[in-house]
């Protein structure tokens, strides 16, 4: 009887310090994320001051006059609305990408050919070879085929990847092939067994990828600076670099700049985020 008032006893303390080491470690996280969130708040509500207030003693945290003239000026005068167009032009292709790696995993997963291990290999194999080894046989064959300062040219190496195709490979590999034998006996065809059926279960992994993606092409820097000689084809990281070089001494342009390419990638990632953990969830549960 001592022994199970004991045992209960020590079990509440347990719990309390259990609850007591949750307290303190959410406190101190919320403390470390708010340090960390500090400078990005800065970075946004500084593209909203003018000049003089950015660089006035001692500063100011929130506007004291809000304006949007560092936005404006940025489409106005510095090329921005053309550097987006082309960003969301090559974003838009990698999307299409995004499906042709689809298809390839799908193809290695569920498909028995001659030499599909050796493919997958061989695949794997240029992973380990680094994108700016490269960069100049692809330019030069690009050059051959007159793509160079193209958007075509931006476009097309991007395409498909490696990784892309291994995530969806190794992910499509645990789709039941009876599943799919099923939908072949109901008269489907292929391409309608991947796109209602692989698909559909594979929206996990299709949200990582579309997260990377978007995050590879909304930051294209360095093979549109290599391929593009024509201002018309540069994408807003190439013009956030010009902004810095041209104006370097006006913060706000810079801040404005970088809120504008920051912002959509933390928007985007916070809302697929939550698909990523709801349908892992949902996949674990079956």
């Amino acid at each position: 009887m001592r022994t199970t008032v004991a045992g209960k006893k020590g079990g509440a303390r347990d719990r309390e310090g259990n609850l007591t080491f949750q307290w303190i470690s959410g406190i101190l996280l919320t403390i470390g994320g708010i340090f960390f969130l500090l400078p990005f708040f800065w970075m946004v509500l500084s593209s909203f001051k003018p000049e003089s207030e950015i660089v006035q003693i001692p500063p100011t945290f929130w506007p004291a006059t809000f304006t949007t003239y560092n936005f404006s000026y940025l489409f106005e005068n510095m090329n921005f609305g053309v550097y987006l167009k082309n960003t969301l032009i090559i974003v838009l292709f990698s999307f299409g990408g995004l499906m042709l790696n689809a298809l390839a995993g799908f193809g290695f997963a569920k498909y028995d050919f001659k030499g599909r291990n050796g493919l997958f290999v061989l695949v794997l194999a240029t992973m380990m070879i680094p994108s700016q080894v490269t960069m100049i046989p692809v330019y030069l064959i690009l050059n051959s085929l007159g793509l160079t300062n193209t958007m075509t040219g931006i476009v097309l190496p991007g395409l498909v990847g490696a990784f892309a195709i291994f995530l969806f490979r190794q992910f499509m590999s645990t789709i039941p092939t009876e599943l799919l034998e099923a939908t072949r006996l109901d008269g489907a065809s292929e391409y309608r067994i991947f796109l209602q059926i692989a698909l559909p279960i594979s929206k996990p992994i299709l949200a990582v990828q579309a997260i990377l993606t978007f995050i590879a092409g909304w930051n294209s820097f360095l093979w549109p600076l290599i391929i593009a000689n024509d201002e018309s084809l540069y994408t807003l990281s190439v013009g956030l670099s010009l902004l810095k070089g041209q104006y370097a001494a006006n913060f706000g342009l810079q801040m404005a700049g970088a809120t504008f390419m920051v912002a959509p990638v933390i928007v985007l990632f916070t809302y697929f985020q939550k698909h990523i953990i709801e349908n892992f969830t949902i996949s674990g549960l079956k």
